[in-house]
């Protein structure tokens, strides 16, 4: 399974995920590309409804996400309460079942001096995982980058925004790739450029992937085109706009957003089902 990311977006992947856990619906290997990974890992650990209980809690406080935040630390969604206290104390994420689970899922980054992919499977869901998913959720400008392993990272979507030909080559041939666009999309050529040279000047490699982000994009998604022609890849979009700001205040925008996903999953679910098995 392959899930792209998108930001407040990605509830509506958490709304098509929540419908296939309700029914049974198992993969041997998701890889989640930032909102993908940061919403979707909640596959790993069989939590139906976490994703959207809590970015309806805590969407409006200030300690989650703020413009304070961002000017005060770099970061508009906080380290220290939406990576720590949310998934380790006030909605706890199942460690124990995501590491019972034999499920692999697999985040996506984006090293930023090598311009490169960068995949990390999340086995537990603890902290050293939840580093992993807040690098590969990090926007540029939006975030600061993100030290592991000693590379520097970003959001997985600068590298590989929709990694279905990646999870092709893993060897897999039933891919469900689960997108959060309506059909007919375009990606244009990112406004901020002339901003983002500026601030990443010391990273050529990260200014050249955002330069030429759409171009790659939109070729991704004629790559799921022709997965889907050959029978490799089912895929499921929204069948309406869930376009949405990168922080979302009010709760009744991600439920909105949630239960589209929910809705064009259900309608799907026995294809997804006739498919897979």
């Amino acid at each position: 399974m392959v899930l792209e990311g998108g930001g407040m977006r990605g509830l509506y992947t958490a709304g098509v995920l929540d419908v296939f856990m309700e029914h049974g619906v198992e993969f041997v290997h998701a890889v989640g590309v930032s909102a993908g990974a940061a919403f979707g890992v909640n596959i790993k650990s069989r939590q139906v409804g976490r994703a959207i209980r809590y970015n309806k809690r805590f969407c409006a406080d200030p300690r989650y996400a703020s413009l304070k935040n961002l000017l005060r630390t770099g970061e508009l969604y906080s380290i220290d309460f939406a990576y720590r206290e949310v998934p380790l104390h006030l909605d706890p994420f199942d460690t124990e079942a995501a590491a019972a689970n034999p499920m692999r899922f697999t985040a996506v980054c984006t090293d930023i001096v090598t311009g490169e992919a960068v995949y990390r499977d999340i086995e537990r869901g603890d902290g050293d995982d939840l580093d992993w998913i807040r690098a590969s959720a990090s926007v540029p400008l939006l975030a600061r980058p993100v030290e592991l392993d000693g590379r520097e990272l970003l959001d997985g979507g600068i590298a590989n925004s929709i990694p279905a030909a990646w999870m092709v080559a893993q060897g897999y041939s039933k891919n469900v790739v689960i997108l959060t666009q309506p059909a007919g999309f375009v990606k244009e050529p990112i406004s901020l450029m002339p901003l983002l040279k500026r601030a990443y000047a010391a990273y050529p490699k990260l200014v050249e992937l955002l330069a030429n982000r759409h171009v790659r994009y939109n070729a991704q998604l004629e790559e799921v085109a022709r997965l889907e022609r050959d029978g490799k890849a089912l895929v499921i979009r929204p069948s309406e706009s869930v376009k949405a700001p990168l922080a979302v205040k009010d709760p009744e925008v991600l439920e909105r957003i949630y239960q589209i996903g929910r809705a064009d999953a259900e309608a799907r679910i026995d294809e997804v089902v006739a498919y897979l098995y």
